[in-house]
């Protein structure tokens, strides 16, 4: 009989979400799973797990079934989580979708998905409702503040009471390790988002490559404050607590004023990070950690989506007596592929080993590259991406050779620890968050004095990256950085919009017309311009 207390082997583990959950919650149904920060909800594996089916039920009424896709429009909450879980046990995808897109940006996700119906919370619903005619494919918006509400008319006393699944006509799909469990969209070097379709089998794989390698059990307590909308929260503080028969805590947002409140109330042993939190708590608490506040069971910060700098991390460790663990991955990797061990092998700088997947350098022929040489980093494993949704010809060119190419320079050193020094592509990453300069582009180029743009990323001490962009007027039109700035921000969500802009007679190219980003980028550092944050540094991560 299979002890599913502790993490299972990879021969013996089931072939869905569903099947982890269920397994999670016959071995301990009483053990308290997910507490919501924001409002004091605690839920045993037993309680999420009815919670879970009444939400299913539910969406099972609103005729969703195996393989339709379900977007998913909410700040951090436990109903997120719930809804996620509800979507699988269905068979159904979800549809995370970035709650800080504009209302064109959240059309185009919406109907590129075709996404049957979606989960909305009311702060958001106004914007769903402005873009309702434009959805074809949209059958039903369902408000999901509230769990218990949402679900009222489906609730069973008895089903709360054992935690066992009423089913539903049409419900107890059969659901297999190669079944798609998520489309997550990726800004795309084109302009265009790509939905990137992740199956149950990746998600279990990845929770159980990062809660392994992490040495997670069922003592450990993960923080989620990345949002729900990116991989990062989904597998490395959720399922992989999941996976480890451990806890989650759920919090509305990343607020530095609130965190060590959070880690110490609820015990927290590890969070998930980007460099820009680090920094803003340094900024918050030059002294550490707060008298009163309760850390010593806290292991480590575990941090991704861009390099930490050197010194961040040294004071980060220094000040608060907490490791920072960097790691690597995209969310075509489901999340995480690599991290740092979090013994006294870890390397500063470094994004660590390879957690479970296969990974090498490889030069533009494919051929891969001694140890030490920079070139391409690829993937391949049971965590990486089915596809594309609708887009062979993206999906044809990033598996090429049969390795999923990530567009990330970076090499190997002789000990097998991998380091990231650049991007094949143009792409920004700005406090965790990807930005495509093609699509920032393109809205400048609508405007109708703009003759030509150039958008590229420029160090930024607090974001890692931040957006600027240079303008070549039309001959006899005219604007300013203010009115551009404005016309970006009505058409781009805010994190991508550029935060200057510089006017120049040309863009430099080189002789096959490519722009030569590198050459802004030196005319930005020379010009000294920085970026203007007057009281930017308070805002809350997201």
């Amino acid at each position: 009989m299979i002890d599913s207390s502790s993490p299972v082997e990879l021969n013996q583990e089931p072939a869905n979400i569903r099947g982890l959950l269920e397994r999670r919650v016959n071995a301990a149904p009483d053990k308290l799973f997910l507490f919501s920060e924001a409002d004091g909800r605690q839920f045993t594996y037993a309680q999420f797990d009815a919670a879970v089916n009444r939400s299913a039920t539910m969406l099972a009424s609103h005729g969703i079934e195996k393989g339709d896709v379900v977007s998913l429009l909410m700040p951090n909450s436990a109903e997120y989580i719930i809804a996620y879980f509800a979507c699988w046990k269905l068979g159904a995808l979800a549809g995370p979708m970035n709650s800080l897109l504009k209302e064109h940006e959240t059309a185009f996700v919406m109907n590129n998905s075709e996404a049957k119906a979606i989960l909305v919370h009311s702060e958001f619903q106004a914007r769903i409702e402005s873009i309702r005619k434009e959805l074809p494919h949209l059958k039903s918006v369902v408000t999901f503040d509230d769990e218990a509400e949402a679900t009222r008319e489906f609730t069973d006393k008895d089903q709360e009471k054992s935690g066992q699944d009423a089913r539903a006509p049409g419900r107890d799909p059969s659901v297999s390790k190669d079944d798609d469990a998520i489309i997550i969209y990726t800004s795309g070097t084109t302009g265009k988002p790509k939905g990137c379709l992740l199956t149950h089998g990746n998600v279990i794989a990845n929770a159980r490559q990062i809660s392994q390698w992490l040495g997670f059990s069922e003592n450990d307590r993960l923080l989620t404050i990345m949002p729900l909308f990116h991989m990062n929260a989904v597998s490395v503080t959720t399922t992989s607590a999941l996976y480890a028969g451990g806890s989650t805590v759920i919090s509305p947002k990343f607020s530095a004023t609130r965190f060590w409140n959070i880690v110490s109330d609820y015990q927290v042993t590890s969070f998930g990070s980007v460099a820009t939190m680090l920094s803003i708590l340094l900024k918050t608490y030059p002294d550490g950690v707060p008298e009163g506040f309760q850390t010593d069971q806290l292991r480590f910060a575990m941090c991704g989506s861009a390099p930490v700098p050197a010194e961040v991390m040294r004071k980060f460790e220094e000040t608060f007596n907490c490791p920072v663990i960097e790691g690597y991955g995209l969310s075509e990797s489901t999340c995480r592929s690599t991290f740092n061990p979090p013994d006294e092998r870890r390397r500063p700088g470094s994004c660590g080993l390879p957690i479970g997947n296969e990974m090498k350098v490889v030069d533009d022929n494919d051929r891969e590259v001694p140890d030490d040489e920079l070139g391409e980093i690829v993937l391949r494993g049971e965590n990486i991406l089915k596809g594309y949704f609708k887009n062979p010809e993206a999906t044809a060119t990033a598996f090429r050779s049969g390795w999923f190419h990530t567009g990330d320079i970076g090499y190997r050193d002789a000990d097998g620890f991998f380091y990231i020094v650049d991007r094949k592509s143009d792409m920004i990453i700005r406090g965790g968050e990807n930005i495509y300069p093609r699509e920032v582009d393109e809205v400048l180029y609508e405007h109708p004095a703009v003759a030509a743009a150039a958008t590229i990323g420029v160090p930024d001490p607090l974001y890692g990256e931040e957006v600027a962009a240079f303008i070549v007027l039309k001959n006899g039109e005219s604007t300013t950085e203010e009115e551009l700035l404005a016309f970006c921000s009505e058409r781009l969500a805010d994190y991508k919009c550029p935060k200057s802009i510089r006017f120049v007679t040309d863009i430099p190219k080189g002789p096959t017309g490519k722009l030569l980003k590198r050459e802004l980028a030196k005319q930005f550092v020379r010009e000294g311009k920085g970026i203007d944050r007057r009281g930017q540094s308070e805002q809350l991560v997201h």
